[in-house]
């Protein structure tokens, strides 16, 4: 089955994502991450949200984590309030994110 062309699929959208991280990543990452924030939490983890163009992107961030050997808590897809910031999945669902 084909797509017409003048039809866009959610997946061809870019879409941004909150990725957690184990442990405090250095600012130095930041540039490998390209340039995005890095938020050190207080639980001792790192988070990244980073607008995401594709899933060939999505999963190359994904294998560069594995590849620093850094452990994903989380990813969570992030979407748009009503005030133009960002709520994860988790939020949205009223979940704190702790096990």
């Amino acid at each position: 089955m084909t797509t017409p062309s003048n039809v866009t699929r959610a997946s061809d959208l870019p879409t941004t994502y909150e990725f957690q991280l184990a442990g405090h990543l250095d600012d130095r990452w930041s540039e490998w991450f390209g340039g995005h924030t890095l938020v050190r939490n207080d639980d001792g983890s790192t988070t990244l949200t980073i607008e995401v163009a594709d899933q060939a992107q999505l999963h190359g961030l994904l294998a560069g984590i594995r590849d620093l050997g850094v452990t994903l808590l989380s990813l969570n897809r992030a979407h748009a309030a009503a005030d133009g910031s960002r709520e994860s999945n988790a939020a949205s669902r009223g979940s704190t994110g702790s096990s």
